[in-house]
């Protein structure tokens, strides 16, 4: 039986409706995946972050490798039984660490070599140890190892970068299959490369799609390029994934941006952006991000959106939010970030209603439209 079913594709975009299961329950497709880097969605507990809607969520191999180690985890029952999420998990491989954390790493044909942010400690990945921490971790899905190209770069460089990454993809797909990850049930997604050559990034997905992953990703956008780049390239590459595997678009995005990358065939997303925003006092509201720490909001008694079922919004006015921010208490940031979290989970949830229904080019154009005006006013209004 496949992993991932494509249940439907809209006639008038490449908007795509899809169910993929996993050893820890079913996703389904499109999705927003919350970050949880070092085995935590920041100031959200585990049942705080299910409560939003989340499905699955993420951690990261280099921050886990580094503290409390791959070791301290396989021996605390996994990542799962460690956190207490009992749902999917999606590890990244910490080639994204590569553009990063550039000044103190070396990258060769064999792998990278760190000096760990922490401590300045030398660590070393390749694409064979990669997988073994992810498969200490109890990965759902475990990402390749790839070379993450800066914005911008030249031609040679690029070409250096997707060579790496079909090598170590080659190297982790074959050590994922001699150990048995992928015969217990896990998935291994490999990563599409090649900045904003069009041709790489071709080259790149034909290459790997020849390999037969379970699963495809788009990397290295939204690393410093105009949008009209990012969704570009998200556009040459989805047609030469295949059909009937999921495609995820790493580290995306605004709530539009994901909303034109889902009309572009991709399944799959994940962004820091809802609590890193959150920490920072801004919130998503379906007519742009308002930012709670101003002055109108003093004596608001609205909730952040009227009618959206989550726990903020259904029990706190902007007036309080605001009051919580400025005076510095933590719960500013648990609020903000259940609610932002379930904005985005929201949206995936309607996205994917109107895929069914047969309207999504309609309906994600006027909340597009209305989303973007809303953001236009309040950056006027703040000039």
């Amino acid at each position: 039986m496949s992993h991932f079913d494509l249940l439907k594709t809209d006639s008038a975009t490449g908007a795509r409706l899809g169910l993929l299961r996993t050893r820890h329950g079913e996703i389904r497709t499109p999705v927003f995946m919350p970050v949880g880097t070092q085995g935590t969605v920041k100031a959200l507990t585990p049942d705080q972050v299910k409560d939003t809607g989340a499905q699955i969520i993420l951690g990261n191999t280099y921050h886990l490798n580094l503290r409390p180690g791959p070791e301290v985890v396989r021996a605390m029952g996994g990542l799962h039984k460690f956190m207490r999420w009992d749902g999917p998990i999606l590890t990244d491989s910490g080639g994204f660490q590569v553009f990063s954390l550039a000044k103190i790493r070396k990258v060769t044909d064999e792998g990278i070599a760190f000096q760990s942010h922490l401590d300045g400690s030398p660590v070393n990945l390749n694409p064979k140890s990669c997988l073994d921490i992810q498969d200490a971790l109890g990965s759902d899905i475990a990402m390749v190892l790839d070379e993450c190209p800066p914005w911008p770069c030249d031609r040679k460089e690029c070409e250096s970068a997707v060579k790496r990454t079909i090598r170590w993809a080659k190297e982790f797909l074959n050590h994922a299959h001699a150990t048995g990850f992928l015969a217990r049930g896990h998935h291994a997604f490999a990563i599409v490369q090649g900045s904003t050559y069009d041709d790489l990034r071709v080259a790149c997905a034909k290459a790997l799609v020849e390999m037969d992953f379970p699963g495809y990703a788009i990397g290295g956008v939204s690393v410093g390029e105009p949008e009209h780049e990012m969704l570009k390239q998200v556009g040459c590459v989805t047609p030469h994934l295949p059909v009937h595997k999921p495609r995820y678009v790493m580290g995306v995005g605004t709530p539009p941006q994901l909303l034109k990358m889902i009309a572009l065939g991709a399944d799959m997303f994940d962004c820091v952006m809802p609590t890193r925003l959150a920490r920072h006092g801004s919130a998503f509201t379906p007519d742009g991000v308002i930012n709670i720490k101003n002055e109108r909001f003093k004596f608001d008694e609205a909730p952040l959106v009227a009618g959206l079922d989550n726990y903020t919004c259904k029990n706190f006015s902007r007036a309080y939010l605001r009051h919580l921010f400025l005076a510095q208490e933590q719960l500013s940031a648990t609020l903000l970030s259940i609610h932002n979290i379930h904005f985005f989970q929201d949206l995936m949830e309607q996205a994917r209603a109107h895929i069914a229904a047969g309207d999504y080019a309609e309906w994600s154009a006027a909340w597009i439209a209305r989303y973007e005006a809303g953001d236009k006013s309040a950056a006027d209004s703040a000039e």
